[in-house]
């Protein structure tokens, strides 16, 4: 029987749920007085019923087109309701596809691994350059040639280390997209060489032993913080990356086996470090344990509760010692690698090893699976002792 306007409207509850059909299409009447549209339909032998929507929302001339539609689907072979939910899932998947929704995916995967805040914040920053020009793309849809003009208005500022960053970040947003099947490609591949190469910023440093023994003997005398002091001589006895050792946790330490065990989401090359403490070093870490043991970070930020010591510390505290310019925190890299390597005394694999280095050579870093575990060790332990005899040997003089 043909359903008419009139028919639906005045519809009325009774006591039971009961159907107004034609042609498989069914208005349900609840005890509530609701009304539904279902299309009830076989498909390959089976029952199914579509969902239509509200009436009166959408009327019996909607209703009719929706069971026209699904027939159209019956006649080649597809299931209606099936389709309705993989059109649905792929909305979805559209909606969660966008540059700009990824890369905020994958910004929160690195927050839960443990990524400092502060490297989050620059992170949200390079989206921020992308955004208006491709945040709202589909990745699955972003060309080589578009991210190229993204890259290009960013060297333009004279910005050229920030558009180096973009794209390997951008390359890290592409790659999470294949590897959740949401594009099969990272554009960013295609143009490694097509940036401007910024010009290379080499840290000051003192790799000459005397300056280097007068450098640690001013900073045996810091009076200053004593965080501050104890960081500076961790940094010539371990070598670390500044931002390493001032988001190291107690719980890295391994005060019994001498141990400082560095995760792999702290470090540059996503590898899992570890350091060995001299005993030095754990006089060092044991000084620092009686003031900041009872917090989570070796060298908490003084005014946040979560944070750790500024950037801005050691550079301040050398300069104050009179070496601003001549040597950084990060120079102490620099000085252990020189002194070392100029030593004669150690392969310069272990050397690189103890700097958590990754091998140029592919093909090398491909076979190296050693990481001189056992000469590092005698290795740091000679440096700390190297470190006493040139802080004993110089003078207490600040640099020129």
């Amino acid at each position: 029987m043909a359903l008419t306007d009139t028919k639906c409207r005045n519809a009325k509850p009774a006591e039971k749920l009961y159907k107004l059909c034609e042609d498989g299409l069914q208005l349900w009447v609840g005890l509530d007085g609701s009304k539904r549209w279902r299309y009830s339909f076989r498909h390959q032998g089976k029952s199914g019923l579509l969902a239509v929507g509200v009436y009166p929302e959408i009327s019996l001339a909607e209703a009719r087109q929706a069971r026209e539609a699904a027939k159209k689907l019956l006649r080649e072979g597809k299931n209606p309701s099936m389709e309705r939910k993989l059109a649905k899932a792929a909305a979805r998947m559209a909606n969660g596809s966008t540059f700009n929704a990824i890369a905020d995916e994958l910004i929160q995967k690195k927050q839960r691994e443990g990524l400092q805040p502060k490297t989050i914040e620059r992170l949200r920053s390079l989206v921020k350059l992308a955004a208006p020009h491709i945040g709202e793309r589909p990745v699955a849809e972003i060309t080589s040639a578009e991210v190229l003009i993204v890259l290009q208005a960013v060297e333009r500022r004279g910005t050229f280390v920030t558009a180096v960053k973009l794209r390997a970040f951008a390359g890290e947003v592409f790659r999470f997209a294949v590897a959740t099947s949401r594009a099969t490609n990272d554009p960013c591949a295609a143009l490694r060489e097509a940036l401007t190469s910024p010009a290379t910023i080499h840290r000051v440093a003192i790799v000459e032993p005397k300056a280097f023994g007068g450098l640690l003997r001013s900073i045996h005398a810091y009076e200053g913080a004593i965080e501050t002091r104890i960081a500076l001589e961790l940094c010539a006895l371990l070598a670390p990356r500044p931002g390493e050792l001032r988001g190291a946790e107690w719980s890295e330490i391994n005060f019994d086996d001498r141990i400082w065990q560095i995760p792999k989401h702290k470090m540059k090359m996503r590898r899992e470090h570890r350091i060995y403490l001299a005993p030095q070093a754990i006089e060092l870490l044991q000084e620092l344990h009686a003031i900041t043991g009872h917090r989570r970070f070796l060298f908490p930020n003084v005014r946040s509760r979560e944070g750790v010591m500024s950037s801005n510390t050691l550079s301040g505290a050398l300069a104050r010692l009179g070496f601003d310019g001549v040597h950084s925190a990060h120079g102490f890299r620099s000085s252990f690698s020189s002194m070392a390597n100029e030593s004669g005394l150690w392969n310069a694999d272990a050397i690189e090893a103890a700097l958590a280095h990754q091998h140029q050579n592919s093909t090398r870093r491909a076979y190296q699976r050693s990481d001189f575990w056992e000469e590092r060790v005698r290795m740091m332990a000679w440096w700390a002792d190297r470190c006493d005899e040139m802080r004993a040997a110089a003078p207490s003089t600040k640099a020129a």
